[in-house]
C-alpha cells in the first residue's frame, strides 16, 4: 500500500522543461501522487504504467467536463494563476463519455482508418518532398518550423479542407489553446478561433468537396445529426490533435536519434526498421506530457490508495512510458525493442482516432528526411534547446540542425 506524503508535489517549470527528471523520482515513490499543476491546479497524478493504463479505459473516470466549472474552481490552489479553457475544446468530442462520444467518433474515425490513410500516403509524400526541397542546400534549418509544422500543417488542412488563405492563422491560433499562457491569450485565440472556423464552414456549404469537412456537414442533414457547433468543435478538435502531436513525434524523434548516433546509423543502414523506431520514438519521448483531464465520479482505489468523488486523476503518459515494470531499459532508446503498449495515443474508448494518420506522416517524414540529408546533426547545444510551455503536449519551440553536402 502506498503512503502518501502530507503535502502534494509543485509541479513547476523544471517539470514543463524536464518531466522525465520529475518522473522518475515520483515513480519510485509510488504510482499515484496528489500534485499542484503549474497553473496551481491540485490533480491526482498517475506514474505507472499498469495503474495508467487501466484508468484510461475505466469508466468510472468520466471526460464530461461541460459541467465541471465548480470542479476547476474548487480545486484551483491559486486564482492568480488560474488557466482559461477553451469552450471549443471542452464541448468536444475528447471531452464528452459515451453514448455522445461514440456518436462522435464513429463520423470521425471514418476518414483515418488504415485504408484512407494508405490512400493519403502519396501525396503526404508528396508534401514531405516538397518542404524539404528547398532545404536540400542549406547548411542549417530549423526542423520544426522549417519542416515538421510545414508538412503536418499541410496534410491535417488537407484533409479537413481549410482553405490555404486561413491555414497560417488556423495554425497559430490552434498552437495557443495548447500552452500554459495567460487567460487573456486564450479567451482571444478560442473567440477567434470560433469564428474563423464558423466562416469556413459555411464557406464550405456552397462548395462542398471530398474533405472531411464537407463529410461532416453533409451528416447534418443525415441520419448521424451534426449540429453547427459540434462541427465547429471537431474541426478545431482535430486541427489541434492533428498538428502538435504529430509535430512533436518528428522533433522528439529526430532529437532522440541524433541523441544515439548508434541507433541513427542502424536506422540508415536498414530502412526496414523504420516502423518500429516510430513506436519506439512515441514510448521514448512521446507527444503528449500527461492526458487529458478526468474526473472521479465515485471514489476510485488506485494501488491501495482511494481517490474520491469529483477529484481530477490525470496520468503521465511520458511516465508510463518509461515504467521499467513495462519496459526493459526504458530509459534507453532501442529501435528494435518491441514498443507496441505504449501510451502515448492513450488506450480504451478515446484512444487517438488520428494514430494511423500520424504513424504515416511520421513514418514518411523520417524516410524522406534521411534520404535527403546523409548527415544531420544538432546545431546548438543540447541545453540550450526549449521546450513549450505546455503541461499536455510535449514537444520543442525549435530544433536547429546541421547538414553535409550530398
Amino acid at each position: 500500500m502506498q503512503h502518501l506524503p502530507t503535502e502534494p508535489v509543485v509541479l513547476g517549470s523544471d517539470f514543463l522543461q524536464d518531466p522525465h527528471s520529475v518522473y522518475t523520482r515520483l515513480r519510485d515513490q509510488g504510482p499515484v501522487h496528489q500534485a499542484i499543476l503549474p497553473t496551481g491546479l491540485k490533480v491526482w497524478l498517475v506514474t505507472h504504467y499498469e495503474e495508467g493504463r487501466a484508468l484510461l479505459a475505466d469508466p468510472r473516470l468520466s471526460k464530461q467536463l461541460t459541467d465541471a466549472d465548480h470542479l476547476f474552481a474548487h480545486h484551483q490552489t491559486d486564482m492568480s494563476r488560474q488557466r482559461d479553457y477553451s469552450h471549443a475544446i471542452h464541448q468536444s468530442m475528447i471531452n464528452m463519455d459515451p453514448p455522445d462520444h461514440t456518436r462522435l467518433r464513429t463520423l470521425v474515425a471514418k476518414a483515418f482508418t488504415t485504408r484512407q490513410v494508405t490512400r493519403l500516403r502519396p501525396r503526404i509524400e508528396q508534401i514531405a518532398n516538397e518542404v524539404l526541397h528547398p532545404l536540400t542546400d542549406r547548411a542549417e534549418f530549423d526542423l520544426i518550423a522549417e519542416f515538421a509544422a510545414p508538412l503536418v500543417s499541410t496534410v491535417i488542412s488537407e484533409l479537413l479542407g481549410v482553405p490555404e488563405d486561413d491555414r497560417a492563422e488556423f495554425r497559430a491560433r490552434s498552437t495557443v489553446l495548447t500552452l500554459d499562457v495567460g487567460r487573456q491569450a486564450i479567451t482571444q485565440a478560442s473567440d477567434t478561433l470560433l469564428t474563423l472556423v464558423s466562416e469556413i464552414i459555411e464557406a464550405k456549404r456552397a462548395n462542398l468537396g471530398e474533405d472531411l469537412l464537407s463529410s461532416l456537414i453533409l451528416a447534418v442533414d443525415g441520419s448521424d445529426r451534426l449540429t453547427h457547433e459540434e462541427i465547429v468543435s471537431l474541426t478545431i478538435v482535430l486541427f489541434v490533435g492533428g498538428f502538435d502531436t504529430t509535430v512533436n513525434l518528428i522533433g522528439n524523434g529526430t532529437l532522440a536519434l541524433l541523441h544515439n548516433p548508434d541507433q541513427l546509423a542502424a536506422l540508415r543502414a536498414d530502412p526496414s526498421l523504420l516502423p518500429n523506431a516510430i513506436e519506439e520514438f512515441l514510448r521514448f519521448n512521446g507527444s503528449a506530457n500527461i492526458s487529458h483531464f478526468r474526473r472521479t465520479t465515485e471514489p476510485v482505489r488506485i494501488a491501495g490508495v482511494t481517490v474520491p468523488a469529483d477529484e481530477f486523476v490525470l496520468i503521465g503518459l511520458l511516465s508510463a512510458n518509461r515504467d521499467a515494470a513495462r519496459f526493459a531499459a526504458p530509459d534507453r532508446l532501442d529501435i528494435t525493442r518491441p514498443a507496441s503498449g505504449h501510451l502515448a495515443f492513450g488506450h480504451g474508448v478515446h484512444h487517438c482516432v488520428g494514430a494511423p494518420l500520424a504513424r504515416a506522416e511520421g513514418e514518411i517524414a523520417f524516410r524522406q528526411l534521411l534520404a535527403h540529408f546523409p548527415s544531420l546533426t544538432l546545431a546548438v547545444q543540447p541545453q540550450e534547446l526549449i521546450w513549450r510551455s505546455s503541461m499536455l503536449h510535449h514537444g520543442m519551440q525549435t530544433l536547429p540542425v546541421r547538414t553535409a553536402p550530398r
